[in-house]
């Protein structure tokens, strides 16, 4: 029987915490899973959510993840706990890992985060921070494989605001050896070093490329992906992207000039006829539903490893 093996007991703070085979072994249990072919039981197993910030898709999927395993989840709200009055990152770690068996944590900066694991003495997941989204790349890829098989010939261009997702799309792609291209306006390209990190991975430097030029970024793309262009936080520069990111919607045009097997991503939520309209996020090219399930397949895949 397949077994979930190496992230016993470990952070998953950023995708740079897992290697290409441990990513494969999640995507083999979370298909197991998936297709009903497989049952871990945790019984007994707690998994604590922190999070400072709105959600919708990765509240709901690590908690059916967790009812799925067996498992319990609590909700630590800020507005609703001490965590919101100001107590200390390190005092609430240490208290939160004697009732819990791992911790979820969607945060702003992503040193609160590792604040968080260095003082927890169980196993802490980043749920979204400002600098990475890894659990969005886990369902991703997740979700190309699905679709093409293997990442040999795959071809992903994100087109939009180098944020979170960019960052953990990159860092992710780079230990799978998928070519991935950020097309986005001046000004807004990923964290430097995220980028400097990935180019490291890459056994092909052709392999990364971040580029303003979005025309030149779509020929042989089989993967278009877009986000928000304003983050959570960032309602005060809503105005001021909404300028600077004109021309980057995902439109049938722009579906039109990559490959003809394209499918079309987004980590929702969207902002239709914005960053995508809704001729293209309700088209036959579109996996933006699957890959919202797939949330669930593979964050249940993770927290087995986490926890078997």
């Amino acid at each position: 029987m397949l077994k979930p093996k190496n992230l016993y007991s470990r952070d998953f703070l950023s995708s740079l915490d897992t290697s290409e085979k441990e990513i494969l072994n999640i995507f083999e249990l979370a298909k197991n899973f998936k297709n009903k072919e497989l049952n871990i039981e945790l019984k007994d197993k707690v998994l604590g959510l922190v999070f400072d910030k709105s959600s919708t898709r990765t509240r709901v999927s690590f908690q059916v993840a967790m009812s799925r395993l067996g498992g319990t989840t609590i909700d630590l709200n800020p507005t609703t706990s001490q965590i919101g009055r100001g107590e200390p990152i390190k005092d609430t770690a240490r208290v939160l890992s004697r009732y819990c068996d791992a911790i979820a944590i969607r945060t702003f900066h992503q040193s609160d985060l590792n604040e968080y694991a260095k003082w927890s003495s169980k196993p802490v997941i980043n749920a979204l921070t400002d600098l990475e989204h890894p659990c969005q790349a886990l369902a991703d890829f997740f979700t190309i494989k699905e679709e093409f098989h293997d990442f040999k010939k795959v071809v992903l261009t994100f087109i939009g605001d180098g944020n979170n997702v960019a960052n953990s799309l990159i860092l992710c792609g780079a230990l799978l050896g998928v070519e991935v291209r950020i097309a986005c306006p001046p000004g807004y390209e990923p964290d430097k070093e995220v980028v400097n990190k990935a180019r490291k991975l890459y056994k092909n430097d052709d392999l990364l490329r971040i580029t303003n030029d979005l025309a030149s970024a779509l020929p042989g793309a089989n993967v278009l992906y877009t986000d928000v262009w304003s983050s959570m936080g960032e309602e005060n520069k809503k105005e001021i992207k909404d300028k600077d990111f004109s021309g980057f919607t995902v439109n049938s045009d722009l579906l039109s000039q990559a490959d003809d097997d394209v499918i079309i991503l987004h980590c929702l939520p969207a902002y239709r006829s914005k960053e995508i309209t809704d001729e293209v996020i309700d088209s036959n090219n579109s996996r933006i539903f699957e890959q919202a399930e797939n949330r669930m397949h593979v964050q249940q895949a993770l927290l087995a490893c986490l926890f078997s």
